[in-house]
């Protein structure tokens, strides 16, 4: 394999961003010339820890991020710089709370059982005001915006921007639209190995907000930016395969809707820990005003408030469109990207192995006859109640890795505490008179 050196010389590449992603999802990165990128790669580029959200102290150690020299991607909007994500290390030996650490060790558990997760995703987010306050295009007020045609014109140039690059980068890019809120747009590239997909999810998030600032606008990932509009998932579909690539685990033509039996218990294990891997698929405060929010301007939340699983269904947390694969609705734009691909390896994992069973099939529309479905778990209400579900959720928890999952809970923890200690307008509103 070419080390990063010589990537430098055959692309023209000035600089290199080392990159990792800590905790809640933060990129962070050190801008390396290229001339100094041999050593780097070698013993990685030094970072105080404790300066970013993960769960460290002053004292600790130098962690250096060891670049992953085979994903280097090149800035296709400033081709003299190369984004490539990193491995952190501590003392000669990997940070198990680091997401893009914790994502290897379960990429490396399947390929133990025989298999090889791939997924694609959805990554949906709004163009806003360089403030944030508002969407950026004052026309975009229909009342079912989804498709808009003229909307998505408008955005022409930052959207065909972006397609243009990932085409350039060879991921397959085959879709971009307006999605179903005022302001939202989703754009589509192919599905690939759990890490592949990580790796580019990351890059992707960064992408989009480089180029929108590039043309005056902020892009936003955040799972409910506007009070009564669709909020910004951030869907999975999922298929597991030999360790070649070429054979679907899940598809099996003769079983229902083409879901093999391992498939099924795959799927079993999503629906099994659901309700605790929503601490991971939706982190923020913000994430639940999404997955248990009203009815929408549009008419929909296109979001699941149940653990219940369908055929072509979108009105479910899980739905299966096609043989070979399922789409897990459930994550936001908030997630990270490395942490989503562990926990449906974990989860999935977890399924395969005790044989977990998803549970009845519904077909109802959940959004008009969820009531009918008595015994179907409920998502959590709120952080605080995921980040409760998962540290009691010991499988779960075991197979992401007990020091992750203890730093995860505490820094979570942390962040509620500050939310619920903020005072708020709401609470002067309505309590000044009391």
């Amino acid at each position: 394999m070419a080390g990063l050196a010589e990537f430098a010389r055959e692309k023209g590449v000035k600089y290199f961003m080392i990159s990792y992603t800590d905790l809640f999802g933060g990129q962070r990165a050190k801008l390396v010339p290229a001339q100094a990128i041999t050593d780097m790669e070698e013993d990685g580029a030094g970072f105080a820890g404790f300066a970013t959200w993960l769960d460290l102290t002053p004292a600790h150690p130098d962690m250096l991020a060891v670049p992953d020299a085979s994903a280097a991607i090149q800035l296709p909007w400033k081709p003299e710089v190369a984004w490539v994500p990193a491995n952190c290390v501590m003392e000669g030996e990997p940070v198990e709370q680091a997401p893009r650490n914790v994502l290897q060790k379960l990429v490396d558990e399947a390929a133990a059982e025989g298999l090889r997760v791939k997924t694609g995703i959805e990554a949906e987010f709004f163009l806003l005001t360089p403030e944030g306050d508002q969407i950026s295009d004052p026309y975009d007020t229909a009342a079912k915006p989804c498709y808009d045609q003229q909307a998505v014109m408008r955005r022409y140039d930052i959207i065909a921007e972006i397609s243009d690059y990932m085409l350039e980068l060879g991921w397959g890019a085959y879709q971009n639209d307006h999605e179903d809120a005022n302001g939202q747009f989703e754009m589509n590239w192919g599905f690939d190995d759990a890490m592949v997909t990580a790796d580019r999810h990351s890059f992707f998030k960064f992408m989009v907000k480089s180029v929108a600032e590039k043309h005056g606008m902020r892009a936003t990932f955040m799972p409910k930016p506007i009070e009564g509009l669709t909020g910004n998932g951030c869907h999975a579909h999922i298929s597991v395969w030999d360790l070649d690539g070429k054979v679907n685990a899940f598809a099996d033509k003769s079983k229902e809707l083409g879901l093999s039996d391992q498939g099924r218990t795959f799927l079993g294990g999503i629906m099994k820990h659901a309700e605790a891997l929503a601490a991971i698929t939706n982190p923020t405060v913000n994430s639940y005003k999404r997955i248990n929010a009203p009815r929408t301007t549009s008419g929909a939340t296109w979001a699941p408030n149940t653990v219940t699983w369908t055929g072509n269904n979108r009105t479910h947390m899980v739905r299966v469109p096609g043989p070979g694969r399922f789409e897990l609705r459930l994550p936001d734009g908030a997630v990270n990207p490395y942490l989503l691909q562990a926990v449906i390896i974990a989860a999935g994992l977890s399924g395969i192995k005790s044989k977990a069973d998803p549970g009845p099939r519904h077909d109802i529309d959940m959004y008009a006859e969820g009531f009918k479905i008595k015994d179907a778990p409920r998502l959590p209400l709120n952080l605080l109640d995921a980040l409760r579900n998962f540290d009691a959720d010991e499988g779960l928890k075991a197979a992401l890795g007990a020091e992750f999952s203890a730093s995860y809970i505490k820094m979570k923890m942390q962040e509620w505490t500050a939310f619920v200690s903020h005072f708020s307008q709401w609470e002067k509103d309505n309590t000044l008179d009391i």
